[in-house]
């Protein structure tokens, strides 16, 4: 399929169409023009910033739905010309865009929540970033620990006493800790604002020759730390950088373009809930240039950690977050198809389209690039109220 396919309605909403709640943000053209938090309803797109004026002011409401379905929001137009406008070589800009579906929220995200891929965060640490020792390094792993920690529950003594073990085995490493101990690793993937929506581009640091994306659930909690809606992500990693050091994470995730959000958030409503969300299937596709295509699935139902516990572990008495978080669930998409010469398993070539669908979240699709390469984040939180201060939204 071509990126036109994606920024479809029929292929970018969820399979029951607007049957949920589904909210998010388009560029408005024209003076004065700017960010508008939006519905998208069976008929047509309605601008709600003229009753909230941001997302996260909608998502920390009391009741976020009675807002979205507000019957005296605007129409603003079809959601057919916006996605189609939305592609990153084609936009019009006297016309609407879809933009990622948050704006002031702080965006976090968990690591080595499944176990699957657990496995291969260990095989990056002890790889030092060199991709062509990664097979080798894999099989010894196995001949430790295995490949099936599904039954471990973190932080049980079962796990303390696999950790002894592993100890004793000089197997230990960061990322057991926090795939299996008591505490989840989370940390801040991204600045608020600075993530792209449905058909943009992402962004790969062109000193990366081992990456891949992270197709994701990402929650939506708001500041009393409540999970009000679900959205998909792309969690762009570099798995040289963390390698070298896991101290390096901060290099690895959060770079120019390097998460992508969208394309709605769909919130809790009698249609879509928290079990909803337990049992998501992500897929995910990659096609390249080169003709190369990977699909791969993940299942919410073989997380470590339950989602309540990854957002109690984010947000509370230690904790506060003023204007609410999303937060990326982890992934156990593990890359070791070969993409290229042998051995050195996948990584990212620029102009690869990452499609990442959910039957009740719908399609993030967005193309592949070098972070240098692709027009850099300046519209932040100042430009944000200064637009709507200036739009007399404030």
């Amino acid at each position: 399929m071509t990126m036109d396919s994606y920024l479809d309605v029929t292929t970018t909403l969820p399979e029951d169409g607007c049957r949920g709640t589904l909210v998010g943000r388009i560029w408005l053209p024209g003076a004065p023009g700017g960010p508008a938090v939006v519905a998208v309803r069976e008929d047509g797109v309605y601008d709600l910033t003229g009753i909230v004026a941001t997302m996260s002011e909608l998502c920390a409401a009391d009741d976020p739905v009675a807002l979205a379905r507000s019957t005296t929001a605007p129409r603003i137009g079809d959601l057919a010309p916006i996605l189609a406008n939305s592609r990153w070589d084609r936009r019009d800009p006297a016309l609407p865009w879809l933009l990622a579906p948050v704006d002031l929220q702080a965006i976090k995200a968990a690591g080595v929540t499944f176990a699957r891929s657990m496995l291969e965060r260990v095989v990056e640490e002890r790889a030092k970033g060199d991709p062509s020792r990664a097979q080798a390094i894999r099989e010894r792993i196995v001949a430790v620990i295995g490949t099936d920690l599904r039954a471990v529950r973190p932080g049980s003594e079962e796990a303390a006493r696999l950790k002894e073990h592993l100890l004793a085995e000089g197997a230990w490493s960061p990322y057991l800790e926090v795939g299996i101990g008591p505490d989840a690793e989370v940390f801040t993937k991204a600045q608020p604002m600075s993530a792209v929506g449905h058909g943009a581009e992402v962004g790969i640091h062109s000193r990366s020759r081992w990456n891949n994306p992270e197709p994701e659930l990402v929650l939506v909690v708001s500041p009393r730390g409540r999970i009000v809606g679900a959205t998909l992500g792309n969690d762009v990693n570099l798995r040289d950088v963390e390698g070298r050091s896991a101290l390096l994470l901060g290099k690895a995730k959060d770079n120019n373009a390097s998460t992508s959000l969208g394309p709605f958030i769909r919130l809790v409503d009698a249609s879509f809930g928290l079990d909803d969300m337990r049992a998501a299937e992500v897929g995910l596709e990659i096609t390249g240039e080169d003709g190369f295509r990977l699909t791969a699935t993940s299942s919410m139902r073989e997380i470590s950690r339950d989602i309540e516990d990854l957002v109690g572990q984010t947000i509370g008495a230690h904790h506060a977050y003023p204007d609410g978080f999303v937060l990326f669930c982890g992934t156990m998409f593990a890359p070791v198809i070969d993409r290229g010469e042998p051995g050195l398993g996948f990584t990212h070539h620029a102009g690869d389209i990452v499609t990442i669908a959910s039957p009740m979240l719908g399609t993030l699709a967005n193309r592949v690039d070098l972070c240098e390469r692709i027009a850099p984040w300046s519209f932040g939180a100042t430009a944000l109220m200064r637009n709507l201060a200036g739009r007399g939204l404030l």
